[in-house]
């Protein structure tokens, strides 16, 4: 008598989309989706072509045509599809280029603050520890043993301690506001979030087999990270990496709106909002 050959049951979704093609089968039948790429898209093309799509230049001042009789801004004409502002300025062109402007800084201080979180993470997850002699080479000396991932998992700590905001809005108002100082404080201060979770996810995968493995037969430590932890946690990096700059355009708006964004005349979302601030109807 034969033994029967046991029954297996296979998700028929699953033998037809396999890995990444059953996400993206999940994905296409999700209506907030298209939607919510429909928008990115929109806005994305919006900044892009703000050169072509903006009816007048940006930082072009309408004295007659766009502030009336008492130099107050006009509101939506055929000339000014939005109104002016307070100088009288287009503010559909200024919402375009503000565009520009504010995911420029948002995506480039993201990619940046990414960088830098899976850098210290990865650092702090296989540093271990470096031994330092002080001293001459002959003879006594001080010798300092330094827990690279205390070291590091401390800094990160210090950093999430302080208020980010305050933080941020110090450095700019000691050097003074600029593109590159907005870009660099963003990215130095939101890096932590991404350095913590790729630390804790590589304490998990440095205790694996494969990993055992690549040391035994001798791969250096960089490679290892590099070639055999860092593939394993691409999508979760990429995930992070693309929910972060929504955070990141938010945090360039508010410098912005508190006025240690990007200088004038640069035009941003939220400096645009500041200026308008006392033309809110308070009812």
């Amino acid at each position: 008598m034969t033994a029967q050959p046991s029954a297996v049951v296979v998700d028929h979704e699953v033998a037809e989309y396999p890995g990444g093609f059953r996400v993206w089968h999940e994905l296409r039948s999700n209506p907030s989706f298209w939607v919510g790429s429909g928008m990115v898209v929109i806005i994305l093309a919006a900044a892009i072509l703000a050169p072509v799509l903006a009816p007048h230049d940006p930082d072009q001042q309408f004295r007659r045509e766009g502030l009336n009789a008492h130099g107050d801004p006009i509101g939506p004409s055929p000339g000014f599809p939005l109104g002016t502002d307070l100088l009288g300025r287009d503010e559909l062109s200024r919402i375009l280029f503000g565009a520009r402007n504010s995911l420029t800084v948002g995506i480039v201080a993201n990619v940046l603050a990414t960088i830098i979180g899976v850098a210290v993470g990865s650092i702090a997850a296989f540093g271990g520890r470096r031994v330092l002699r002080l001293g001459k080479q002959k003879g006594p000396g001080i010798t300092i043993v330094l827990p690279i991932e205390t070291v590091l998992m401390r800094v990160t700590d210090a950093v999430l301690s302080f208020p980010v905001l305050l933080l941020a809005i110090a450095l700019v108002a000691i050097v003074g506001p600029s593109l590159p100082l907005v870009v660099g404080v963003i990215a130095g201060v939101l890096w932590t979030g991404v350095a913590r979770i790729i630390h804790s996810r590589m304490i998990v995968l440095r205790e694996s087999e494969f990993v055992t493995a690549a040391r035994a037969v001798g791969v250096p430590t960089r490679r290892i990270v590099t070639h055999h932890v860092l593939p394993h946690l691409s999508s979760i990096i990429v995930v992070y990496a693309t929910l972060g700059i929504a955070s990141t355009v938010l945090f360039e708006a508010t410098l912005s709106f508190l006025g240690v964004g990007i200088p004038l005349p640069a035009a941003t979302w939220g400096q645009m909002i500041s200026q308008h601030l006392g033309y809110y109807d308070a009812d």
